[in-house]
């Protein structure tokens, strides 16, 4: 099975150009405002409009509330939506009912004792994201460029399909993906020149790093 790359916190018309050049899966838009990424829904319509089913359209929300997502969905038509704040079982799957979207839950994974509450997320989203845990006083959960302890998520027996982000590069996805197995990988700072500024040459290093890993895992 393939590995999917996604790249997440475009904002721009041609990082997301080069992004969907280079193949990437999944493309991220990031609607938050602590985010340096964060964008408008007229930027979100703009950009999601420019994507044209090359890719699937990830909208990434934290914590938002059904007005937030009514207009978020409206704007980007998202093929996924992510949910990265702190959303209870319950939650993910009132916002899959509600809005009838596939759900990505992301789970912040420090210690074994952060995977206690897979089983019950496993019920109800489509897929599962581990980042890094943020720092206690991290303004948003998420894209800070921190890794986390891959080993924690060897022999992982989860009943949906799962991804892996926080601290990724071109230099590390491969190590991060032997250890986990993990089906899919996600970045953001890690393909940027700044906090928020996607680099087109990292964005293609990036890419072209993962598909040599899958190359890799065939022979």
């Amino acid at each position: 099975m393939s590995l999917l790359v996604k790249i997440c916190g475009l904002s721009t018309r041609e990082t997301l150009e080069v992004a969907l050049d280079a193949g990437a899966d999944m493309v991220g838009f990031v609607f938050f405002p602590p985010s340096p990424r964060h964008l408008s829904l007229e930027a979100g319509r703009d950009l999601g409009r420019q994507v044209r089913r090359r890719a699937l359209k990830v909208a990434l929300t934290v914590d938002a509330d059904d007005a937030t997502l009514d207009n978020i969905i409206d704007a980007l038509s998202p093929d996924v939506l992510q949910l990265h704040g702190k959303e209870s079982v319950a939650r993910v799957r009132d916002i899959k009912q509600r809005f009838g979207r596939p759900v990505m839950k992301a789970v912040p994974v420090e210690t074994p004792a952060d995977l206690g509450g897979l089983p019950g997320y496993a019920e109800v989203a489509d897929r599962i994201l581990f980042d890094a845990r943020p720092p206690k006083d991290a303004t948003r959960p998420g894209g800070l460029g921190l890794p986390f302890d891959w080993h924690l998520l060897e022999n992982l027996d989860l009943k949906v399909p799962f991804m892996v982000s926080g601290g990724l590069h071109a230099q590390n996805v491969a190590e991060a993906v032997a250890i986990t197995r993990a089906g899919g990988v996600d970045v953001s700072s890690g393909v940027e020149g700044a906090p928020g500024v996607k680099d087109p040459e990292l964005i293609k290093a990036f890419i072209r790093a993962c598909r040599a890993t899958q190359e890799l895992s065939v022979r």
